[in-house]
C-alpha cells in the first residue's frame, strides 16, 4: 500500500512548523507528517534521510514549498531526479508546476516519430523537450537558493545596522525568559508539592504532571528563590 507523506522543516528552534502542516493536511489530509529542524543548504538531516531509506515505489511526498526539500539546487535537483526515477511522486504545494505527474506528462509527450528521415529532426526536438522539462526543475532549486541567500543577508545587514544605532540584539545576558508552560507547571507545583501549598511527593508530583526529572527541580529550584 502507497503511502503519502508530509515533510515539513524550520530552520531554528524560534520558528513554527504548523503552518507548512496546515498548507498540507488541508490539500492531504491523510498525510503522514515529519516535522524536522535543521537547515536546508544540506541534504545531510536525520529525519530526511530516514523518510528517503523507508520509502517504497508508489508513495508520495508532498512539500508545503520546494525550497522545504532542499534550498542548495545542485543537491536538490540531483535528489528530485533521484526519488523521481525510483517512482516517487513529489509534490509541491505553492509550485505544482514542478510536481513529478507534471515532469512525468513532459518526458512523456514525445513526437510520434514517422519511420522517414525527418525522424532525425523529431529525435533532436525530443531531446530539446526533454532538456527543458529538466532545466525547469533545475531552475525552481537554483531560484530557492537565491531566495536564501539573500535572506540571510538581509538579517546580515539588519544586525549589523542595529548593532551600529546601539540597539540590543538578541536576549540580555542574565535575563531569564519564562515560557507560557513552565508558568503553568509552576503554578501547578506550588498547589501540588508538600513543599508549598500541596501534600504531594516530589514523585507523585512528577508522575502526575508527566514532567522530566530534570526540569521539575529546575522549577522548584526557581520558585524557591523567588
Amino acid at each position: 500500500m502507497c503511502t503519502e507523506y508530509g515533510y515539513v522543516r524550520v530552520s531554528t528552534l524560534k520558528q513554527k512548523a504548523e503552518r507548512q502542516i496546515y498548507n498540507i493536511h488541508k490539500q492531504y489530509p491523510d498525510a503522514v507528517i515529519i516535522s524536522e529542524n535543521g537547515t536546508g543548504t544540506t541534504m545531510d538531516r536525520r529525519k530526511w534521510n530516514g523518510l528517503v531509506k523507508a520509502l517504497k515505489p508508489g508513495d508520495t511526498i508532498i512539500f508545503d514549498k520546494v525550497s522545504r526539500m532542499s534550498r542548495t539546487a545542485q543537491e536538490g535537483f540531483e535528489t528530485y531526479l533521484d526519488l523521481y526515477n525510483k517512482n516517487i511522486n513529489l509534490i509541491f504545494i505553492k509550485e505544482p508546476h514542478l510536481n513529478t505527474d507534471v515532469f512525468r506528462a513532459a518526458l512523456e509527450s514525445k513526437v510520434q516519430l514517422t519511420g522517414s528521415d525527418v525522424d532525425c529532426i523529431l529525435q533532436g526536438v525530443n531531446q530539446y523537450l526533454m532538456i527543458l522539462a529538466k532545466k525547469q526543475i533545475e531552475v525552481a532549486f537554483q531560484t530557492a537558493e537565491h531566495e536564501v541567500e539573500y535572506l540571510h543577508k538581509r538579517t546580515s545587514e539588519g544586525i549589523a545596522r542595529a548593532k551600529a544605532e546601539g540597539k540590543q540584539i538578541g536576549r540580555v545576558k542574565g535575563r531569564k525568559v519564562e515560557t507560557t508552560k513552565s508558568k503553568e507547571m509552576k503554578q501547578r507545583i506550588l498547589k501540588m508539592s508538600k513543599d508549598f501549598n500541596g501534600s504531594m511527593t516530589d514523585a507523585e508530583c512528577m508522575d502526575t504532571l508527566g514532567i522530566a526529572r530534570n526540569s521539575y527541580y529546575k522549577y522548584k529550584k526557581e520558585l524557591k528563590e523567588n
